[in-house]
């Protein structure tokens, strides 16, 4: 493709993205969790639709954070601009993952005491449950008059807990994951590649400066 038809390309996909409202993404999502639960209450989700619904909503989540991850080197490589939906994509990322941690904690283990010895005791949930922890304070901190109030230094500093979060959900999957599976790997591959790719940029602005 000449770089003339992949402008030409590339203004037309930012164009079409420009006329998704971020309404529409916090709809999708919420509505596809909705979907998903009426799956797993009718029996669409086979046999055990617990553990497939808690799954559905833990891989989605990390779908979500992959998708987040990638905005900035999607516009800064490809010229793709989901800027403008970041946010919302980020949100309904935290609400998976909460739905993911809820399925588990109410449907899956249902008493607190199980719960807290489930997250001593099985190192996965460990890790999983210690992503989700960081993910609160983004969640809480991902609206307009927070930008305000911490200012924009602090509150991009902030968000970054989102890469070790996104790292320890990966890592989560990997590890609950029996025997060897493609797919955990994909997401810890892919987080790991967006993550370095962030570390050398920033590296490269360092020595800039430095320069």
């Amino acid at each position: 493709m000449s770089s003339l038809a992949r402008t030409d390309l590339m203004q037309a996909v930012n164009a079409g993205l420009r006329r998704v409202p971020p309404a529409l993404v916090y709809i999708v999502g919420l509505g596809w969790a909705g979907w998903l639960f009426f799956l797993a209450a009718t029996g669409g989700l086979g046999v055990e639709p617990v553990e497939a619904l808690e799954h559905r909503y833990g891989e989605l989540a990390l779908q979500l954070i992959v998708l987040g991850l990638a905005v900035t080197p999607l516009r800064r490589y490809l010229g793709v601009n989901l800027m403008p939906l970041r946010r919302a994509i980020g949100v309904v990322a935290f609400f998976f993952v909460l739905a993911h941690v809820l399925v588990w904690a109410v449907l899956d283990v249902q008493t607190l005491p199980a719960v807290w010895a489930d997250i001593l005791e099985r190192p996965y949930v460990t890790i999983g449950m210690a992503g989700f922890l960081l993910l609160l304070p983004l969640a809480m901190t991902s609206n307009d008059w927070s930008v305000r109030k911490l200012g924009g230094a602090m509150w991009r500093k902030l968000h970054r807990l989102v890469y070790p979060a996104a790292f320890l959900g990966a890592l989560h999957f990997v590890w609950l994951a029996k025997g060897f599976q493609i797919e955990p790997l994909v997401y810890l591959s892919a987080i790991l590649g967006l993550l370095a790719l962030r570390l050398r940029r920033r590296a490269h602005g360092h020595a800039k400066r430095a320069g």
